[in-house]
């Protein structure tokens, strides 16, 4: 398992439209691909768990990537919301 702690830069947090590019990225990924907050861990394959989870603008949260391509898929999936997530 590998995994990198980001703060979350969109001002809204991730609301509806960038979970929903998050949960696309994520699927594309082969490892297993899992959000730490709060002392919470979150699919980042669920629009739901995402939402549900009222991760705010400025909130430091642990990507963690585990299985086959982790690495390229933390890369991937870190840089993607460093970012921003197109917002």
């Amino acid at each position: 398992m590998v995994s990198k702690k980001i703060t979350v830069v969109n001002a809204s947090g991730l609301h509806a439209r960038p979970a929903s590019v998050l949960v696309k990225e994520a699927g594309k990924c082969t490892s297993d691909v899992t959000i730490r907050v709060k002392n919470k861990v979150i699919q980042a394959k669920s629009v739901l768990n995402i939402m549900a989870a009222g991760i705010k603008c400025g909130t430091e949260i642990e990507l963690c990537c585990e299985g086959d391509g982790e690495a390229e898929d933390l890369e991937k999936m870190a840089a993607l919301i460093e970012s921003g997530l197109g917002e």
